[in-house]
């Protein structure tokens, strides 16, 4: 078992394919911890090189205080190595981010993800003191940029000046404008790019990104760490046939439905997929054909 294994030491944890984890629930609709542990561990021992509980894919809104507290418990426990654990400390307001990134902090995680502040169109003042707060948490911050969801956009100058301020170490970048990432290490060289969203990773990782905080390993580890790490290494004869194959699946990411698409892909891969909570419904029966389309075909050309 990966946590069985003696934990490498990585000076920058938030570095690599840090997999933003679906979360289980049993048939009652409970967050099943037992086998979130299981696949936390899984993934690291099929090449990931850590996770992310509580994010959009892993349902935070929906859950208690005490649940999310726990999934980050049970990630950190899991993986066997706190810093290959980034939670996701997003809430409505900065002390009470900076309270769930204090909870990282004393359950022994190496980072927190961070978006910003989304309850209403944050200007730059508030958006530099909403991270600086939580930063005083004292780990190491990765801001997420998601302009689509949140209205607020983490420019490359925006970014530049949270970095300054010492409240951030890397961004993990959704806003699909892939043109960014030359700007961002024009303004800020020392700032980490992260790839955000699943259908931009060749771009991104041949335009400079150190990791990818990534959706579909939760189905398909050992063909996404493969095409990541090609990616990185700019070995197109390996990545490119390979994203294109992946590609189907990949762009469900971006999609409203990611929750639900990224779960089938697991049912059927035999992994803990599984039903979402409240209000997300299932697929309707068009998208659910093409997910398992696209899944069945990727798994019989021998990608999992």
């Amino acid at each position: 078992m990966a946590h069985e294994q003696a934990p490498v030491h990585r000076a920058r944890p938030w570095h690599g394919i840090m997999v933003a984890t679906a979360l289980p629930l049993r048939g009652d609709g409970t967050v099943d911890h037992d086998a979130y542990a299981r696949h936390v561990a899984w993934l690291i021992a099929e090449g990931c090189d850590g996770v992310v509980p509580n994010g959009s894919l892993g349902e935070y809104q929906t859950l208690t205080d005490e649940e999310r507290a726990q999934v980050v418990r049970t990630a950190v426990e899991a993986a066997g190595d706190g810093a290959r654990v980034m939670p996701g400390v997003a809430a409505y307001g900065s002390a009470e981010s900076r309270r769930w990134a204090e909870q990282a902090a004393e359950a022994g995680a190496g980072s927190v993800l961070l978006l910003p502040p989304n309850a209403y169109r944050a200007d730059e003042r508030a958006v530099r003191d909403h991270y600086a707060e939580v930063a005083a948490a004292g780990l190491p911050v990765v801001a997420y940029n998601n302009p689509i969801d949140t209205k607020v956009d983490l420019t490359p100058g925006l970014l530049a000046s949270l970095y300054a301020d010492g409240s951030i170490v890397a961004v993990k970048e959704f806003s699909g404008d892939v043109r960014r990432a030359y700007e961002i290490a024009e303004l800020t060289p020392g700032l980490d790019l992260l790839v955000g969203a699943d259908d931009v990773l060749l771009e991104l990782a041949l335009a400079g990104a150190v990791g990818w905080i990534a959706g579909y390993p939760n189905a398909l580890p050992r063909s996404c760490a493969t095409l990541y790490r090609a990616a990185v290494a700019g070995d197109l004869d390996v990545a490119l046939p390979l994203y294109r194959s992946l590609h189907p699946l990949l762009r469900w990411d971006s999609k409203t439905e990611f929750v639900q698409a990224i779960k089938l892909s697991m049912d059927l891969a035999g992994r803990p997929g599984g039903a979402t909570r409240p209000p997300r419904h299932p697929l309707a029966p068009e998208q659910a054909a093409v997910v398992r389309a696209a899944t069945e075909k990727v798994l019989a050309e021998g990608h999992a």
